[in-house]
């Protein structure tokens, strides 16, 4: 069993959902990215995903897509996320870590040392959206030998044998994405989605199932929590993040601030604590 696999099992045997939260490495500028980062630990992330920006990310929306052209204007590389990574282990070693990308960057590095450099910086696991299971033996091999976990992703089409499948292939916990389509959007039918959480639930019972895409405010985490083991949050918090960093008037302790109340509101809508969730 992975660190981030364990770590996730623990929150869940507390009987509340975990919260994880995506930050984009690099964005909204190098120096800030770690303050993002601290920030939304401190405020009660159970695990933080560091995107790798790409020219091409093709499960993301226009805030995402936004983040990581912000991220690579400002010179940001892969090499530069493992720097990240290490220095937050080092702040935060209770926070797992995972990193969030692509698979063509990670293959033009080479998979070997991408997984040996990222295990030494105490990364704590990978998620490439674009890297089905049919192809994991470009990655699981070497992720297994390093200590990474590896999640896989289901979607409300995904047929049953195909998410037995996925929980069988991932050593971190399965994302259920919340419906078709990119990050950045609003939840669809709450109650399809709720339903199709129930159902694969059902069926992912090696893993950990979290659910992600579309999830935007303390009230919608807390209306999926009770369905799944947590949530994950990601373009609302880039959202966040841009609006504070392109206002000139605040200061940096007034950004950081307004972001540990983002999170831990959202980490409040998690953990089910007073949040009107309304019909």
């Amino acid at each position: 069993m992975t660190r981030l696999h364990r770590h996730l099992a623990a929150v869940r045997d507390t009987g509340r959902a975990a919260l994880g939260l995506f930050v984009t490495n690099g964005f909204p500028d190098p120096e800030a990215t770690g303050d993002v980062l601290d920030a939304v630990a401190h405020a009660g992330a159970d695990f933080v995903e560091l995107g790798m920006p790409f020219s091409d990310p093709l499960a993301e929306g226009l805030p995402i897509q936004r983040a990581s052209a912000r991220a690579l204007g400002h010179g940001t590389q892969m090499a530069d996320a493992f720097r990240m990574a290490e220095a937050f282990a080092t702040r935060h070693p209770d926070v797992p870590l995972v990193l969030m990308g692509y698979v063509n960057p990670v293959l033009r590095y080479g998979v070997a040392a991408f997984c040996r450099d990222a295990a030494a910086a105490g990364v704590a696991g990978l998620i490439l959206p674009d890297l089905p299971p049919d192809e994991g033996d470009l990655l699981d091999a070497d992720a297994a030998a390093t200590g990474l976990a590896v999640t896989y992703l289901v979607a409300p089409n995904t047929p049953e044998p195909r998410v037995r499948a996925v929980d069988a292939q991932s050593t971190g916990f399965v994302y259920a994405v919340s419906s078709p389509g990119l990050t950045g959007g609003a939840l669809a039918d709450a109650d399809a989605i709720t339903d199709y959480l129930d159902r694969t639930r059902a069926v992912v019972r090696r893993n950990p199932l979290l659910v992600g895409f579309g999830i935007r405010t303390p009230a919608d985490a807390a209306r999926l929590a009770p369905h799944a083991d947590g949530v994950i949050v990601g373009s609302a918090l880039i959202e966040h993040v841009e609006r504070l960093w392109d206002d000139p008037a605040l200061t940096p302790a007034a950004r950081r601030a307004s972001v540990s109340a983002w999170a831990r509101a959202m980490a409040d809508g998690a953990a089910g604590n007073a949040v009107d969730v309304g019909g």
